[in-house]
Formats: structure tokens, C-alpha cells, sequence
């Protein structure tokens, strides 16, 4: 048997690898945009995907590079995309937050 670091070396390498892909539409959705959009992109060669069964499945990380080059699409991220939702997911309970400093650098701004 391994010891445990190395199993544990061994996932993080294979989520490592791992290529999270959405659909045109889910695409679409995430990032406020329209789905022709995200057609026009890969039509561009702007972001990365695959086709499975007659249908576009784009690499999520090349959609963020690419959302976050084209200013339109930042913008829409931000008001009709998830970005949207920020907000609400802050952590305000010291208790609850991961770094228990957040909300105190929050108020010093």
C-alpha cells in the first residue's frame, strides 16, 4: 500500500488534469452573454472546446480568459452573468469565513 500523501498527491494531479466543459447555452448563461456570442467565439478560435454528439462542449477555463479579455463581455459577466451574484455570496460571519481578517479589510477600505 502507498502512504497516504502520495494517494493524496495522486488526486490533486488528476483534478489537476480534469477540463470542466459546458454547453454552448450553460456557457451563455454563466457569463450574461447571448448564445450566438459564445457561437462567434468559437467560431473565432477565441476559446477551446470539443463536440460531443453533434453538440459544442467549451472548456470553462478558456471561456474565462477569454470573458475576461473582451471588455463587453466583462461588463455583462458582472450585471447578467454570475458576477452578479457576488455580493450575496461574501461571507460577513468572522465565525464562517475562511480567512477570519476579511471583514475587517473590508471595513478599512
Amino acid at each position: 500500500m502507498k502512504p497516504d500523501h502520495l494517494n493524496t498527491k495522486s488526486m490533486q494531479n488528476k483534478e489537476k488534469n480534469e477540463v470542466v466543459r459546458v454547453s454552448v447555452s450553460e456557457a451563455a448563461r454563466l457569463f450574461g452573454v447571448n448564445p450566438q456570442t459564445i457561437r462567434r467565439a468559437i467560431k473565432d478560435q477565441e476559446i477551446t472546446y470539443i463536440v460531443v454528439a453533434g453538440r459544442y462542449k467549451v472548456n470553462f477555463e478558456s471561456l474565462v480568459k477569454w470573458s475576461q479579455s473582451k471588455t463587453t463581455v466583462k461588463n455583462k459577466l458582472d450585471s447578467r452573468g454570475i458576477g452578479q451574484y457576488i455580493d450575496k455570496w461574501k461571507i460577513s460571519n468572522t465565525l464562517y469565513s475562511p480567512r477570519k481578517n476579511a471583514s475587517d479589510e473590508e471595513n478599512d477600505t
